[in-house]
């Protein structure tokens, strides 16, 4: 099995708390359908700062990658890890879910 490590962006908030906890519940199902194939259960991501290039300062923000959280997954390749998002809760909460292989160098 490949690792696929998904990158979140976009918002996922609400106003009322039962908006917040139809959320996590939706979360939480997914979790539970992926089983065994979430290698990592992720967390979101908060403040983050950016360097562009070597001796360049470090400037505040995402410079342009809005990530706002992260989950590691396994599965038999890239086609199936989109699969297996196509009904990722982060999607119907209206964020994004982008899917990149981990490459093993050991």
């Amino acid at each position: 099995m490949t690792r696929y490590v998904l990158i979140y962006s976009g918002p996922q908030t609400s106003e009322s708390r039962e908006e917040q906890d139809a959320i996590i519940a939706d979360w939480e199902a997914w979790y539970s359908k992926m089983g065994d194939a979430i290698a990592e259960g992720g967390d979101p991501l908060g403040a983050s700062k950016h360097i562009s290039a070597v001796g360049a300062p470090v400037a505040d923000g995402d410079g342009g990658l809005p990530a706002s959280g992260y989950t590691v997954i396994e599965a038999d390749s890239l086609d199936d890890a989109a699969a297996a998002c196509a009904d990722h809760p982060h999607l119907a909460h209206g964020g994004q879910v982008h899917i990149f292989e981990a490459i093993d160098l050991h």
